[in-house]
């Protein structure tokens, strides 16, 4: 389990991007790198186009797979959006979650965009700093 991510200022900047520009649908993507270290963001469209539930479209998640491995990176996070909030992860983020990685959840407050980090372990989340 990691217990923090290092993400670069303006790959945060670029996801909590894409969630806005998303919204009102939940946003999607991946972000890799190597051991705990972020380098790269890969946005993937929601094949559920809704704005309260996600599904990775299964053609874009299995390209940026092979990109990440062809490329010598790991799968270090997965993130989504949640446009109307909560800022906590959903019951069906817990039930769903099927990747050993952090999984950032993003959500607007005050008009501003904002992260958090989760690892996810026999259905219970722990928060890992950003």
């Amino acid at each position: 389990m990691l217990q923090r991510l290092h993400i670069p200022p303006a790959l945060l900047r670029s996801m909590l991007e894409h969630c806005r520009l998303s919204a009102p649908q939940e946003a999607c993507g991946m972000m890799g790198g190597k051991t705990s270290q972020v380098d790269c963001r890969i946005p993937i469209r929601n094949a559920a186009q809704s704005p309260t539930r996600f599904l990775m479209d299964t053609g874009e998640q299995w390209r940026a797979l092979q990109w990440l491995e062809e490329s010598g990176r790991e799968l270090l996070a997965l993130y989504h959006s949640h446009p109307q909030g909560p800022n906590h992860l959903s019951p069906t983020d817990l039930a769903e979650a099927a990747y050993p990685v952090v999984h950032i959840l993003c959500w607007q407050q005050a008009g501003k965009w904002q992260a958090r980090g989760f690892w996810i372990e026999d259905g219970q989340a722990q928060e890992v700093a950003l």
